[in-house]
């Protein structure tokens, strides 16, 4: 059963701005450190922000608090499959929250996908919930 869905479109310009005027501080506000490395050792490092950026406004959405209800930025983090496949892992609050939407006897998958086509970067998160059994149990159900 799907438990949320968000979505988010960054402008790449804009996330440039900000990283112009705030540098450091900015990064380290929004980002883990393990995001801040894949940004810098990609070409398009500004784009690679602007969709962990987006990701992260999309993760929000879709555990249904956005990121005024307590949840911090770094509660959300992408990270990447050797496959590249992008892959949202929550901690914290966030990690809190999606427990709390999570029915019982079932597990929760964070489906993301990144996408950019300068200047816009977007995001699409999904959670499922899915049975515990079905995962485990290789009988038919």
């Amino acid at each position: 059963m799907i438990l949320g869905i968000g979505s988010d479109l960054a402008n790449i310009e804009r996330i440039q701005g900000t990283i112009d005027r705030f540098g450091s501080r900015f990064k380290n506000r929004v980002f883990t450190e393990v995001e801040q490395q894949k940004a810098g050792s990609r070409k398009d490092v500004v784009g690679t922000y602007a969709k962990r950026w987006a990701a992260k406004e999309a993760c929000s959405k879709a555990l249904g608090t956005g990121l005024a209800m307590g949840i911090s930025w770094k509660d959300m983090s992408v990270t990447n499959l050797g496959s590249g496949q992008p892959l949202m892992q929550v901690t914290g609050w966030a990690k809190d929250r999606l427990a709390q939407m999570t029915p019982k006897g079932h597990v929760a998958v964070i489906h993301c996908t990144l996408t950019d086509d300068h200047p816009w970067a977007q995001a699409f998160i999904v959670i499922e919930a899915l049975p515990i059994r079905g995962i485990f149990d290789s009988s038919p159900t």
